[in-house]
């Protein structure tokens, strides 16, 4: 398991490699100028725009643009974003974060209802509660996730003015501005409680309730799905009729050896299910105003930023590195007849 795992990290760079070149190579297709805008930062440059175009190499053939970008790259210097006013570097490691957290809240009721919902659907197949657990996931996963977002961010913060929007109320952003409140990690929520406010932590929760749902609402109804489906298919195979044979009860033939079997192409779609909150997340913090990677993304591609754009594709593509690593890790566990030798 051990070299497997190294050898997977070993390929990170490949992957890394791959993906920027796909993007620079992508962002050929927008003119010299179009790509000179990204690098203006004064009115007095944006009147000189062929003097930025060569002194950035922008008429460059490709192969000579991309290493270009590869070297300072590989110094740590991913290039300067206008829509977050610092380094792409500092971007990432201030934004990340918050990301981070609104994904960590929304891994675990996605994954937990969609595992629940799907057990029970397919333990009751063609009841009353199966059909509504259907009909739930089918509208779940058709729903568009900004119509839900903003459907619920009028409902219910507009309308009813419950919950809240950001990430944490004025006066704590202030407070923190002012070294009031010190930030060890960047989330709200855990930084709340490491500095004992505990007001600020109920603060952050509530306002993580709309982003919250939004995602889970759409994501778990793919989880749902796949699980009923499975589950139903394990319950037919003749391992499940041996132990029924052998007088096991059906709590354990049920959980413990038909949903274990099950759970696998759940584990899959739970891996790819990173991938989809970070694509949810750029629809969800601009919905809700809520600043992580995703809104910056937003208003990056706005504002055609080319380095936040190439800065966030690669954030994307490690984090679907490791999330795949994760996914064959979980498969030797829960399936004992799968080894990485």
């Amino acid at each position: 398991m051990f070299a497997f795992i190294l050898r997977r990290l070993l390929s990170l760079p490949v992957v890394l490699f791959a993906v920027s070149l796909l993007i620079v190579g992508l962002l050929q297709l927008l003119s010299p100028t179009q790509r000179a805008t990204a690098f203006i930062t004064s009115e007095q440059q944006a009147q000189n725009i062929p003097a930025i175009i060569e002194a950035y190499g922008l008429d460059e053939p490709f192969p000579v643009q991309y290493w270009n970008w590869l070297t300072q790259a590989l110094q740590g210097n991913l290039g300067y974003t206008r829509s977050a006013n610092m380094t792409v570097a500092r971007a990432i490691q201030t934004l990340f974060p918050a990301s981070l957290e609104l994904a960590l809240f929304a891994v675990v009721p996605i994954i937990g209802l969609g595992i629940w919902f799907g057990t029970l659907a397919a333990l009751h197949r063609n009841s009353f509660l199966d059909q509504a657990t259907r009909v739930m996931a089918i509208l779940g996963w058709s729903l568009p996730t900004f119509v839900f977002g903003i459907w619920i961010l009028a409902a219910l913060y507009g309308g009813l003015g419950w919950f809240g929007i950001g990430r944490v109320s004025t006066r704590f952003i202030t407070a923190i501005a002012q070294g009031e409140i010190t930030q060890y990690t960047r989330m709200m929520t855990v930084d709340a409680i490491l500095n004992g406010r505990f007001d600020m932590l109920l603060d952050a929760l509530i306002r993580l309730v709309l982003p919250v749902t939004t995602l889970a609402v759409v994501i778990t109804a793919q989880i749902m799905r796949v699980m009923r489906g499975s589950l139903l298919d394990s319950l037919s195979q003749d391992y499940v009729r041996t132990a029924r044979a052998k007088g096991l009860s059906d709590r354990v033939v049920n959980l413990k050896h038909a949903r274990r079997n099950a759970l696998i192409p759940v584990i899959t779609l739970s891996g790819l299910t990173i991938a989809l909150l970070l694509n949810g997340t750029v629809v969800v913090e601009t919905i809700f105003n809520y600043r992580g990677l995703g809104m910056w993304f937003a208003t990056a591609a706005v504002q055609v930023d080319i380095p936040a754009v190439i800065g966030f594709g690669l954030v994307v593509a490690i984090i679907i590195v490791f999330a795949n690593l994760f996914v064959d890790v979980l498969y030797a566990i829960v399936d004992p007849r799968i080894r990485y030798d």
